[in-house]
C-alpha cells in the first residue's frame, strides 16, 4: 500500500478512513508534537468549505499542539494551499505526504 515509516502510515490509515467514511472529496490526519493524532474529511456546506487539511490542522491546534511532526492527505485533486500554508505556520520542517485514494503515496 504505501512506503511510509510505520508512525506515518498510521496517519495514511486515518486519512483514508476520514475521506471514507463520509465520502469525502479528501481526507488528512496530522500528528502533533507529542504523537497524538488527528483526523478529518474535507468540508462543504453552503456557508463553509474547508480542507481536510486545514480541518486536520484546526483539531489539533484546538487541542493544544504546538507543533506538528507529519501530516498526509489523501485526494484524487491536489492539495490545498491554504492546508500547507496551516501545517508550514506550526512546523516549517514537517513532511506533508499526498496519497491517491488507493493509498498509493504520490
Amino acid at each position: 500500500m504505501s512506503e511510509l515509516h510505520a508512525e506515518d502510515d498510521k496517519l495514511l490509515i486515518l486519512a483514508r478512513g476520514a475521506r471514507g467514511r463520509i465520502g469525502a472529496e479528501s481526507g488528512a490526519a496530522v500528528r502533533d508534537g507529542d504523537g497524538r493524532t488527528y483526523a478529518s474529511p474535507s468540508v462543504k456546506l453552503p456557508g463553509l468549505e474547508l480542507s481536510a487539511l486545514q480541518l486536520a490542522v484546526a483539531n489539533a491546534v484546538a487541542a493544544g499542539a504546538e507543533e506538528l511532526e507529519a501530516a498526509v492527505v489523501v485526494t484524487a485533486g491536489e492539495v490545498d494551499e491554504a492546508g500547507l500554508a496551516a501545517v508550514r505556520h506550526l512546523s516549517s520542517g514537517a513532511p506533508v505526504y499526498v496519497a491517491d485514494p488507493d493509498g498509493t503515496i504520490r
